[in-house]
Parts: structure tokens; sequence; C-alpha cells
């Protein structure tokens, strides 16, 4: 299934995708608002965090205590409602992998580590999705718990080659470049596939972090994150030899990774010689299998569609939280 990405269409990109539940002859009338299952930033009374913490070498800490923890919204301390260090929650993960042309080189070793990843990480009640993304973003498989499904979608991953964006209808920019939709596809996971599923939400991300021809901002990829209540994990993953017919200069997009993962408690790995794709993939499920899920009921139950600022302090100054760093408190006629 082909998604053309456009401003115009970016609320129903998805909308044909088939859903988790298996489909009817009788299509179901819509289901009224207050039925849909919500993420944390509407209309909610808990706000729920995924945190993992590490030490100061860098080691996840897996044994942390309730009391360990302190909340605060918005520079306020908040009661923690609940806490555990080993969640049941369903996890729910979008793989979304960069094959322009800069990855052309790397699509093949992409291809295994990611096959091996998905047989370790899956488990029951686990569900991913697969989405790859160049001149244009394709969902190559909806939800499924299945990695036999999941190794042979990405079979599917071949080369999207740059090329100037011809589109129907009069789209603004419609004669930009386009080669790598990036945050175009983070926007679609976030909101078309991710916002409404319950439980802990990943979105892995391979690419070398170089955007060119997304109709949206990486600011609004990083708000459609934040609003799905999802985690990105960035997998910075550069290949030198396309970049050498360059001046040898790489794609430069680390730091455009590394605002999207932090600012919705992700984190990015660096691929090269000394960290291979296949090990930073086995970090990522011990890091998403390594966390802390807490929850609070915010003192300020205000829901005026602004953006409260979250911090994670802990007992010891030797450890550090990675969390996201804030959610909407959309307005309930938002839904």
């Amino acid at each position: 299934m082909r998604l053309p990405l456009t401003l115009a269409l970016a609320g129903t990109l998805l909308a044909q995708a088939p859903s988790k539940s298996p489909p009817s002859k009788t299509p179901p009338a819509p289901a009224p608002a207050e039925e849909v299952p919500a993420p944390i930033t509407v209309d909610v009374d808990v706000v729920s965090i995924l945190a993992s913490v590490r030490n100061k070498h860098g080691g996840l800490v897996a044994n942390l205590e309730k009391n360990d923890f302190t909340i605060l919204e918005d520079g306020k301390p908040q009661v923690i409602k609940y806490f555990t260090r080993e969640t049941d929650l369903p996890l729910t993960i979008g793989l979304l992998v960069d094959v322009s042309r800069s990855q052309e080189n790397l699509i093949g070793i992409e291809r295994d580590a990611a096959s091996q990843f998905f047989s370790k990480v899956l488990r029951k009640k686990d569900e991913a999705f697969l989405i790859s993304f160049g001149e244009e973003a394709e969902l190559l498989q909806d939800y499924t718990g299945s990695a036999r499904l999941l190794e042979a979608a990405l079979k599917q991953l071949r080369v999207s080659s740059g090329v100037t964006g011809l589109h129907p209808g009069p789209v603004p920019g419609a004669g930009d470049p386009r080669g790598t939709v990036l945050y175009d596809a983070i926007y679609l996971a976030a909101s078309e596939k991710l916002k409404t599923e319950v439980g802990r939400k990943v979105i892995v991300v391979i690419t070398d972090g170089v955007d060119q021809g997304s109709r949206l901002t990486r600011g609004q990829a990083i708000e459609a994150a934040q609003k799905a209540d999802a985690v990105i994990y960035s997998i910075d993953y550069e290949d030198p030899t396309f970049y050498s017919h360059f001046g040898g200069f790489g794609g430069n997009g680390e730091g455009e990774l590394r605002r999207m993962s932090d600012e919705s408690g992700g984190r990015v790995y660096k691929v090269d010689r000394k960290h291979p794709l296949d090990q930073v993939f086995q970090e990522l499920q011990e890091e998403m299998r390594s966390q802390y899920a807490i929850g609070y009921t915010p003192t300020n139950d205000t829901k005026d569609g602004t953006y409260r600022r979250l911090e994670i302090r802990l007992a010891s100054k030797d450890l550090k939280a990675q969390a996201r760093k804030g959610y909407f408190a959309i307005k309930p006629e938002s839904r």
C-alpha cells in the first residue's frame, strides 16, 4: 500500500490500512468518540510515563523503587499513583526504514538485523508494523504479532530514489525535491497508526537523519509523537561511501534525530564499525524491557490544550532518567 504524503491528505493517509480487528462483511458504524481508546494526551485523569534509568557509566538500572522517583509537572511535584518496574503492558512497535538513495548499500544489513530483532522482541500481545520511506512512505506490513510476516515484509524493502515531487492537485511546494520524507513518515506512524493504541508505543527509525521533501516539519513530527504517547528511538545509520561523492561529508542528521528522540523519551543509537546494527538492536531490546511505568493524576486538571513540561528527579545524583519531556493537555472537543 503506497502512501502519498501531502498536507491535504495527512489526516487520511492510512485510513485504508487494515486494522487490528478482523474484517467484517458489514462495515461497523463509527464508534462514539468516548469509546475510542484515548492516548494520555486526550481528556484523561492519569498521565503515564515510561522511563529508563542509567548510571553514570551508561548502564541500565532496573532495581529502583517508587520512592526513588519524583515527578514534576511544570515544576510542581506530583503524587505518583502507580509504579512498576516490569510492565506487562502490550508493546506496539512501528519500524520505519529509510530506503532513499543514500541508504542503498545498507538495506540488506537492515533487513537481516530487523528480522532478528522482531523474532526476539515480540511477545504475546505485542504487535508491530513496518513502513519504508524515501520519496514517499509505504506501509509494507500493518499490525501483526507474527515475526514471520514482518520478515516477509522486510524482503520488500527497495530503494526509493529522489525525484522532484509530482502530486495530484494543487499542493504547495509540489515542485520541491523529494528524496527522504523522514518527518512525514514519523508523523504518519504516530498520528495515524499509534495515537489510538494503548500500552507502550515505540517508533524505531533507521536513517541517516537527513530529511528532503517532507511536507511537515520536525516540530510537527515531535508533537505527533508526544500526542500519541510514542517514544522515538533513532538508529543513526550512515553509508560513508555514498557521502564520499560529496567531499566525504556525512549527512549530519544526528542532531535532528537527537532532538526528536530526546523530546519523546527515546535515544539515538549510532551505528559504526565498533557498534554494528545487530548490536544496536540487542541494546534497544534490552532497554524496552527495562522500563519503569509511572502514572500520576495531575494537580492541574484543566484541558486547555497547553503543553505541560515533565521532569523526573531521582534520589541518587549518579543516576539519570530518560523519559519524554512533556505532554499536551488536549481539550475534550479535540478528539
